[in-house]
Parts: structure tokens; sequence; C-alpha cells
């Protein structure tokens, strides 16, 4: 067995090869024009470490942020939208309402597809499915003569409540695709989003289309590369919600990935959070450009089933584009190894959330960059050593470092010193994660300090143990191959798909036959994508049901066996949900209709056993050399102890101690203790006087 992780970020692509001898992981700087160059040299590299060749490789699993790029930085295919005439302004209209109330200079987000390519049509499908009109096909034939002389790359097609009945969404894409030829992407809302709400259903088959043509060239670019080195097994991609797909469902439906790349790190954390029985666990995965967070609670990620992308007014939710896919619930800021430090108009210190990525990179890379960096911070301070940064991809120039800080952020704040301003940088970031880990906490009704901080990423085990200190948090737990944790993360996913089934009918009045009908085929459909990559008894499936009071905007979700008695557990939603409305909100609402929204149906492959690794024999750890940290709250130089990784046993250690990496470095500040578990991960403790 060889299986291979592509993780491609902002700054590093990231590859890991597994083994039944263990994990083996390069880093390379991210080639930003054509991703593929990048992951391609790497796995050369890691092959070459294991001697092995690409005949050898049973599988290749991949997660990527091109989709989410492409969004941000409005660089995907030209793309219409047909729908049902007079709607067309939906995608401007939005909800009709500001996302900050007050706020006098808010600014929306331009759609992805403009007024003139958004095209109405004749036809009209009522709320419960019936028909009112039928698509003409002289006017089907106008459209595809309009979509020629525009030259579109793609076309996205969402009619009203397709959701409920299909049909003329599926006949118009089929009078197009015979007219306008294979050259151009058809996307059908309903089935990248078939779900009641028409802003978001065509906001993201928008954003479906937008992407597609991007994706597939790049991921046929990339297998065909592969398959011509000698690669022929089977080639899977990390999804938003932290499952793996196979590539054809990837290539069908890219809005899926959007966040697959973070959602590795989540997956990580999932994964060691039940190894090492931590019920509440906050993963954050600190990169080169970003800081990811998300919960995890008894195990499983935060998860929802709508998120934003492009967010156009100061990152503030409401003011991005929806997605209406399944996603782990993340918070995404601007505090990677790459985010840029500045001086802003009221001469303050600031950092992120521009990063300068791996072109030209932080100033130490001694690639171009100019401006001063977290890295550079870390490196002038002596949280890091220049000698093997990366695995040794990358030859620090070490004096860059305070040179850039000096010029600008030193000097204009007319600081005596470089390190206390290094220090600032650091502190501010720190500050920032833990700012945004708060305010998503309360978001969550959550009380952070019960939660473990499992971090992840090269910059994970650099700003764990003083984010932990702001947070109220006790236990750091820094995973094995931290620095790499995304691409492991994608080794440790299972492989699922889910799909919904819009339903927005009253409980007391639904005709259960047919909805179990249709309940089956869903069931049937998601468990024929896994099957193809998984065999059959290892797959498991699940129902989740949403829920409401008739009129209320409040949706809870109820899961449900899979078994043969689909009809008798529907007959039992009603008193389910009763129960669970008092438990979230204190009360029930008398004589008010129970409704169901949706259905949600998945086929996932089975967790696997967690397996143990063999503790070293060394009682205590020694030194193999002290190294001078310059401390913020001492304002002094204090000499931390390095330490071999693999020489931290049960035991322990207490700090300041540094623990260096090939792909990452954790720090162990004053007041903690440092240990390695029985799986191969560093625990973090305050040290109880």
């Amino acid at each position: 067995m060889l299986r291979i992780a592509i993780d491609i970020g902002g700054t590093f692509t990231d590859i890991v090869a597994e083994t039944s001898a263990g994990l083996s992981s390069v880093k390379v700087l991210t080639s930003a024009q054509q991703p593929e160059i990048a992951a391609l040299d790497g796995v050369e590299r890691v092959l070459g470490m294991i001697s092995r060749t690409h005949e050898d490789i049973t599988s290749i699993v991949h997660g990527t942020t091109l989709a989410t790029n492409a969004l941000i930085e409005r660089r995907g295919a030209k793309t219409a939208l047909v729908t049902t005439a007079g709607f067309r302004d939906v995608l401007e209209m939005r909800y009709e309402k500001r996302f900050e109330q007050y706020a006098l200079d808010i600014e929306m987000p331009e759609p992805l597809v403009p007024r003139p390519l958004r095209l109405g049509l004749g036809e009209r499908i009522l709320a419960d499915g019936s028909v009112m009109t039928a698509p003409n096909d002289e006017d089907i034939d106008a459209l595809a003569e309009t979509l020629k002389a525009q030259q579109v790359e793609a076309v996205a097609i969402g009619l009203l409540h397709s959701y409920k009945n299909p049909t003329h969404e599926i006949h118009v894409a089929d009078g197009l695709r015979a007219r306008l030829g294979d050259d151009v992407t058809l996307c059908l809302s309903s089935e990248v989003a078939g779900e009641i709400r028409e802003y978001e259903r065509f906001s993201t088959v928008c954003a479906n289309a937008y992407v597609r043509p991007l994706m597939s060239r790049y991921l046929s670019c990339l297998l065909s590369q592969l398959r011509d080195k000698g690669f022929a097994g089977s080639f899977l991609m990390m999804l938003s919600d932290g499952a793996l797909t196979t590539l054809e469902q990837a290539m069908r439906f890219p809005i899926r990935l959007v966040e697959g790349g973070p959602a590795g790190g989540v997956a990580l954390a999932a994964h060691v959070a039940n190894e090492m029985g931590s019920n509440n666990a906050l993963s954050l995965d600190i990169g080169g450009t970003t800081a990811k967070i998300c919960f995890i609670e008894n195990g499983a990620p935060k998860t929802n089933r709508r998120f934003e992308v492009a967010r156009a007014w100061r990152d503030v939710k409401g003011s991005g584009l929806p997605i209406k896919v399944p996603t782990v619930e993340l918070v995404e800021i601007g505090a990677g190894g790459g985010s840029i430090a500045t001086i802003d108009t009221l001469g303050r210190l600031k950092v992120g959330p521009k990063s300068a990525g791996s072109e030209p990179g932080p100033a130490a890379y001694n690639r171009g960059g100019a401006q001063a960096t977290i890295t550079d911070a870390h490196l002038t301070v002596g949280n890091i050593a220049a000698d093997g940064f990366a695995g040794g991809i990358i030859e620090l120039a070490p004096d860059k470092a305070p040179q850039a800080i000096a010029t600008h952020i030193q000097t204009p704040l007319g600081m005596e010193a470089v390190e206390p301003a290094a220090a600032g940088i650091i502190e501010l970031a720190d500050e920032a994660m833990a700012s945004a880990a708060r305010v998503h906490g309360v978001e969550q009704g959550l009380d952070i300090s019960r939660f473990d901080l499992l971090v992840s990423g090269g910059g994970g085990g650099l700003h764990g143990v003083r984010i932990a200190e702001k947070l109220g948090i006790k236990r750091v737990i820094v995973p094995r191959n931290a620095g790499v944790g995304s691409a492991v993360g994608f080794l440790r996913s299972p492989v699922a798909f889910e799909s919904a089934i819009s339903v927005v009918e009253l409980l007391d009045e639904i005709d259960l036959t047919p909805l179990a009908r249709r309940v089956n085929d869903a069931l049937t459909y998601v468990h024929d994508v896994v099957v193809k990559v998984i065999p059959a008894d290892q797959i498991e499936r699940s129902i989740n049901v949403e829920l409401r009071y008739q009129g209320q905007g409040l949706e809870l979700s109820l899961a449900m066996p899979d078994d043969n008695e689909i009809e008798a557990h529907f007959e039992q939603l009603a008193g389910r949900f009763e129960a669970r409305y008092q438990e979230l909100v204190g009360f029930t609402l008398d004589n008010i209709a129970v409704e169901l929204v949706s259905i949600c149906v998945s086929a996932r492959q089975r967790a696997q056993p967690a397996k143990r690794t063999q503790q070293s024999s060394i009682p205590i750890p020694s030194a193999r050399d002290t190294r001078q940290v310059y401390d913020l709250s001492t304002g002094a130089h204090l000499p931390y102890k390095a330490i071999d990784r693999s020489s931290v046993s049960g035991n322990g250690v207490e700090g300041p101690a540094v623990i260096p990496e090939t792909q990452t470095t954790t720090l162990v500040r004053s007041g903690w203790s440092a240990k390695r578990s029985e799986f191969g991960h560093l625990i973090l403790e305050r040290i109880v006087s």
C-alpha cells in the first residue's frame, strides 16, 4: 500500500506518503500560476525519499483552494444564467436586507454573472411542483443564439421551484446542449443545490458553473501527467465537509471542493481528538497564508449546509456569496506565516490579512520579498532557526528578517530595538486568532475554556500555547506531522457523499409512501457514488431531516434510522421535534403545525480504529542545545532548551523549551510542560503551582 496526499496552500504545497512503515512528507513552495507543477515536484521528491515509483502508488488524495481563489479573484469562466422570466435580478436583490443595518458604506459582492448574461425564459413551475407554463423550444433556440454570440464558456440553469420538479431544467439543458455542443459547461440548480430558497440555489449553481471549466482543466491536466508517469491507482478529492469523493463527482460539482483544503486540518483534528478521548476540541490550523478555526464536539466537527465565500466588505457575515453545500463550519482569518505587518494611517501596528504568499514570500526567503511578515518575526526573536527550515527546501537569509522589521515597523514606531517590534507582531497575530476564536465561541454558545486546543499547520506549534493562555485553555495538543496536518487529514478522511431532498410540506399532510420512495432513491444514489471506491460492507448510510414550525425560519435537524421502517419513523418526527425545540428554545408553540423542510442522506466509509505508536524508552528528554528566545513579557532573551521531539516521553519536559521538527516547531513557554502520548502526539499542559 502506498497512499499519497497533496495539499496545495497559498504558500506551501504539502505532500505526504503513507506506507505500512509510516508517514513521509515534504514541503515545496506553491507554484501559484500553475499549481500542478509544485504538486508533481513534491510527489517526485517524496517518492525519492522512500525509494518508490509512481507505479507503486495505490491512491492519491488531493485538496486544494483553487476554486476558492477563483471565486475571490474572479478568475473563473465567462458564465451565463438562464432563469425564469422576471427573476434574473434575484442575484442582486439577494435577501432584500442590509447585512449591516447602520453602516452607510457597505459593499455588496458583485454577482458572478453580469446582468446582460442573466437571461429570462418564459416558463413556470408552481411551488407544489405542478406546471403552469412549459418552456417553448423556439425560446430555447433564441437563448442558444444569444449564448453563442456572447461566447460564454458556462451556463447555469436555475428555474423557479426546480427543487420540486426539475423537468423544465432538464429540458432546457438538453436543448442547449444539442445547440451549443460539449464545449460549453451546463449546470442545473436542481442537481447542484436542489433545495428551497431561490437566491442561495441560484448563487450556488452560478458558482459551480463559474469554476467548473477551470477545475476540470486543472484536475484533468494533473491526472494526465500523473498517468503519464505510471500512476494507475484511484484519485480522490477532499470535499468541504471533510469527506472524500471521486474525481468524477469532483469535476461535476467543484463547488463542493471550495473548503476542501482547510477541511483537511479539521479532519486531522477530529481524528486526533477521538484518539486522545478529547470530547471538546478547538481546531486551529495555521498555514502560510491564513489560520482556520473550527470547534469539535464529541469527536465530530461542527458542520453546516450553507456558507459564504468572497466576502466583499470587512469580512462581515452577509457580504459574501452564499453557497449551499455541506461544509465544516470554519472561521478563516488572515494570520499565517506570510501575513504582512504594516503601520496603518493612525500609526498602529497591523498584521494581515494581506500575505506575501510563496511569491515573493517573507523577506527571509530571499526571493524578492521586502515586507515584514510573521515568519520574519519568529526568526528575529529566535523562535525558529534558519537551518533546515521547511525541511531544507528554502535556504533562509536570517539577516533579511530583522532588516525588514526594522525598516517597516521598528523605525516608524520609534522603537529602540528590533526584537520588541518582532515580538509585537507575533503578539498581535496571537490576539487576532484568539479574538476570532472567542467571537466564534460566543456565536456557538460555547465556553472555550473547557476545550482543548488542537493545533496543526506550520505555525500551529509556534502560536498554540500563547493563544491557549489568552483563551484560558489548559491543554494544547500538537499532533504527529502537524506541519503537514491538512495533508495527513486527507489520509484520515472517509470517502462519503451527501445529497438533499427538498420537501416543504406539513408533516400531517405528507403522503409517506412516495416520500419514502424518494428517500430510498436518494440513498441508492449516494451509495452508488461511494461504492465505486469503497467495498459495500464498509459503507454506512445516514438520514437527517430538517423541521420547523410553519412560518418560522428556525430549522432543527434530527437524525433518523436507516432501516426498512422509514414511514414509521416519519410518524414520530413531530414529537421528537417538539422535544428538541423545548430543549433549545425553552418552550413550544401550541396549535402551530410542524413542517418538513428537507431530508439529507449520506453514505460514508466506516471509521477505522486508531493505531498506537511505540513509546520512547528515554525517561527524561535531554536538551541538545540552548536557544536564546526574546520574551515580550520580560523584555529580555530567555534560554530555551532545544529538544528533539523523538526524545520527549510520557514523563515530559518543563518549559521554557523549543521542540524543532522538519516541518514545524513547538514552543513550550514558561509555566507549561510537554509530554508525548501513546499515539505520538505532543500534549502541552499548564503547570499547576
